[in-house]
């Protein structure tokens, strides 16, 4: 069954090399032996994918964008994990130096971080909406979307975690992961969003 949590937490996971593959990251399976693909026998589980960044004034090559450095200050991180089991994809995000004890939206967006929030495009859908912008509860929730909402403990860390059967390693439309500044809303008429764009990292799903 899909299901979305997210709690909090007065400490950080480890953060792993940025942007690599690693297998087993954060005490998960050991990789299978040599000569035998991750997909096979092996617990069918492929090498979890991983970005740690560090939120920074957008530049050019940036992985992490700061758009409000009031609400996710220069120098706050992010560690994203991505990983399939048996048919099922989980992605974990810890957070770690943001505005302590406040709710933060989080989401996948489809195109890479810009200049401004708005260049990472809309939310990544398992089922595309026909209709742009996406605001119905039919396609616009959580199982069809990622949610990452979550919310800072008194130090600004937080950890949220997903889990769906999204299909990332046949999409090309999986690029960024975006903070909004309030949870995400589930009415219609308003269902996916979550009010402004504060920051924005490139990632690997």
């Amino acid at each position: 069954m899909l299901h979305q949590s997210a709690r909090l937490t007065g400490s950080v996971l480890a953060l792993c090399t940025a942007t690599v593959l690693v297998a087993g990251c954060g005490g998960g399976e050991a990789p299978p032996p040599p000569g035998q693909p991750a997909t096979q026998e092996h617990g069918q589980h492929q090498a979890a994918k991983q970005t740690s960044a560090t939120f920074e004034p957008y530049k050019e090559g940036a992985t992490a964008i700061t758009y409000n450095p009031e609400q996710v200050p220069p120098g706050s991180r992010v560690n994203l994990t991505s990983e399939r089991t048996n048919g099922q994809t989980k992605i974990t995000v810890n957070a770690e130096g943001l505005q302590p004890n406040r709710d933060y939206g989080a989401h996948v967006h489809t195109k890479p971080c810009g200049p401004t929030g708005d260049d990472a495009g809309p939310h990544f859908q398992e089922k595309a909406d026909p209709v742009k912008p996406s605001v119905d509860p039919a396609y616009a929730n959580p199982q069809n979307e990622v949610w990452l909402d979550f919310h800072t403990d008194a130090q600004g860390n937080a950890t949220a975690t997903a889990e769906g059967n999204w299909s990332f390693d046949s999409r090309q439309d999986a690029k960024s992961f975006v903070i909004h500044e309030m949870h995400t809303h589930m009415e219609p008429g308003k269902a996916g969003t979550a009010g402004g764009r504060l920051a924005c990292t490139n990632a690997t799903f």
